[in-house]
């Protein structure tokens, strides 16, 4: 395990890194291929071929609504929105679409490079009032550079980590994949880098920034969901429950039964997929 280093992203002007030449190419059909096992397969194969062209360097695209620049290198995340956003997150992302009032208040936990907060941003009001938190400095600059490439006034960057409390915290991070960041060591290993940064509770953030509701509420901590949301329910009046909670779920993680804690507040889940579960208030 070692201290991470933060690299130096390029945050020229959009359209620097337009795809070019035979990764154009091969984009337009990953991003073509159909929802098939097929089709899947051969997208993963033909964008495993542009991540070898490609070498390390970004592209500027357009994904679920939203300009961004992707890093598809060591980030699952931007990966899967790169090659196949077609793909990322579908019945999770339709459901919450549905859901969502005009001019929502969203918050992105563990918001990675903003792909549900932009495409929150894009479906939503032009009231609409959206957090997106990350602590990794490197992720959060890509964050800030893909709000700042769009129209949307209704995304808000803070650059820190949600815990039970407020006060500085270690992050442990997979240098093979910064998607999977946690308060927790869950793959400890040479691969393995670790990260100070501040945190703060969900409680203390709500009050920071004035709010007073939450229509949905995007949870990804990589196991560490349950440290953020128990001690949340014990905090905060019923009236700052989110309407409708997005998790990730990695119970094999969680100190409590989360699910329990849940239903015992009124939630009723709606939805399970391989990773994630999403739930909303009675």
């Amino acid at each position: 395990m070692r201290g991470i280093t933060i690299s130096q992203d390029d945050f020229s002007n959009f359209g620097a890194y337009a795809p070019q030449g035979a990764v154009a190419r091969l984009l337009d059909l990953t991003r073509h291929a159909s929802n098939t096992w097929a089709g899947q397969k051969g997208a993963f194969l033909l964008g495993s071929l542009a991540m070898k062209a490609l070498a390390g360097r970004p592209l500027d695209v357009e994904a679920l609504g939203a300009r961004m620049r992707l890093y598809p290198d060591a980030n699952a995340c931007e990966k899967r929105l790169l090659f196949t956003p077609q793909y990322f997150d579908i019945f999770e992302r339709s459901l919450l679409q549905s859901r969502l009032p005009r001019n929502p208040v969203f918050i992105d936990i563990g918001a990675n490079i903003g792909a549900y907060s932009l495409f929150v941003a894009a479906c939503a009001g032009s009231g609409a009032r959206i957090l997106a938190i990350e602590p990794q400095p490197e992720i959060f600059e890509r964050l800030t550079f893909n709000i700042s490439q769009n129209s949307f006034a209704t995304v808000k960057a803070l650059g820190c980590a949600v815990a039970d409390c407020d006060g500085e915290i270690t992050l442990f991070v997979d240098a093979g994949n910064k998607a999977k960041t946690s308060m927790r060591q869950i793959n400890s290993g040479a691969g393995e880098e670790t990260l100070k940064v501040q945190a703060k509770a969900l409680t203390t953030i709500i009050g920071e920034e004035n709010l007073d509701r939450i229509d949905a509420m995007n949870l990804d901590a990589e196991g560490a969901e349950d440290l953020i949301l128990e001690p949340f329910f014990r905090q905060a009046h019923q009236s700052l429950w989110p309407r409708l909670l997005l998790i990730q779920c990695m119970p094999e993680c969680w100190d409590v039964d989360l699910a329990a804690v849940l239903t015992g507040k009124g939630y009723r889940e709606m939805l399970r997929t391989g990773h994630k579960a999403i739930y909303e208030l009675s």
